[in-house]
């Protein structure tokens, strides 16, 4: 097993000990208190997994692909801090 597979395989463990997964209560829809969103450019994405990873609501999710459940997200934009190749950016949320 290379050293990226080992890393992924490691990170996966973690997070399924560590953290529910989004939906966990139909009660705990924390979307609305956000004021910035974040938004992936799915070109930049490398899928190396850290915005899953340090995601504290656990609203990103990795089926095929990346995507971030709007609904938990809180906005605190530490998956765009985190990734390394600027593919999340935090955006003003606009309320309707």
């Amino acid at each position: 097993m290379g050293i990226e597979a080992g890393y992924l395989k490691a990170v996966k463990a973690a997070k399924t000990m560590l953290t529910y997964p989004p939906g966990w209560s139909e009660e705990n829809q924390t979307g609305s208190w956000r004021n910035t969103r974040p938004v992936l450019d799915e070109e930049k994405c490398k899928d190396c997994g850290l915005c899953w990873l340090y995601c504290p609501d656990s609203a990103i999710s990795r089926k095929d692909g990346y995507a971030i459940n709007y609904t938990y997200c809180k906005g605190c934009g530490i998956c765009a801090v985190e990734c390394k190749f600027d593919a999340i950016t935090m955006y003003p949320e606009e309320k309707v």
